[in-house]
């Protein structure tokens, strides 16, 4: 995938998955802690050894630490067990680029600390696309949001669509991801993501729904391109 060039304001869509499709989280507590990871590495500030770190609660600061500096605003996610994928927008310059930095390193030193495990997590270096058309990006949250999901949903995609009613309600209560917390302010992740984007993509549940109803059958991910695409019908 050929590499852009971000400035601020650009809105970019990030993926990346595990090497040779492995695993890049095996239980709910390395899920929680890439969360952790999406709130803690967004910042000017740091600690090389965050990943390290055990907190009292999800998104404690700890007093010595200087005030929060974002480098990006996190819109969206999907956390899957072999990939994720993210909406971000620039805040500053290089913004993507640095917290992606800290995030491939923290997720893949707690990973290989933590199963006594060597060499790179991931298949290579993330991929990261500009999204620069609105109805682009209402399709990027529906195929993040829902198709992602519904493949985890019993029986596959192909079950999820045929119940589809239940698979939403599935799609929402899934904590590891962004989803549910555009909806619903106790979800986990609500402290990590700015929901101020997606305007009245978003602000409706049973308008999402049909919308994401409408299309799941002509959208899908070309992961060799690195976007999502729409199938001619």
């Amino acid at each position: 995938m050929r590499k852009e060039p971000f400035f601020v304001g650009d809105i970019v869509h990030v993926f990346n998955r595990g090497n040779r499709k492995q695993e890049i989280v095996r239980d709910d507590k390395d899920r929680k802690r890439f969360i952790q990871m999406l709130y803690y590495f967004n910042d000017e500030y740091a600690p090389l050894n965050l990943w390290k770190s055990d907190f009292h609660n999800m998104f404690e600061r700890l007093p010595e630490w200087p005030e929060r500096d974002p480098l990006v605003e996190i819109h969206g996610f999907t956390l899957m067990n072999n990939h994720y994928h993210l909406i971000l927008l620039e805040k500053k310059e290089r913004g993507v680029t640095k917290f992606m930095q800290k995030l491939g390193t923290g997720v893949t030193n707690r990973f290989n600390t933590r199963y006594k495990e060597t060499g790179r997590l991931f298949q290579g270096a993330y991929k990261a696309r500009r999204v620069d058309k609105d109805n682009y990006l209402q399709y990027l949250i529906v195929y993040i949001h829902i198709k992602n999901i519904f493949e985890l949903y019993p029986g596959g995609l192909k079950n999820a669509l045929a119940h589809f009613d239940d698979a939403y309600e599935c799609a929402l209560r899934y904590p590891y991801s962004s989803l549910g917390a555009y909806f619903s302010p106790e979800h986990i992740a609500t402290p990590v993501i700015v929901k101020d984007m997606f305007g009245d993509t978003l602000k409706n549940k049973e308008d999402f729904k049909e919308f994401a109803k409408n299309c799941m059958n002509f959208v899908y991910f070309d992961e060799r391109a690195g976007k999502v695409n729409i199938m001619e019908v």
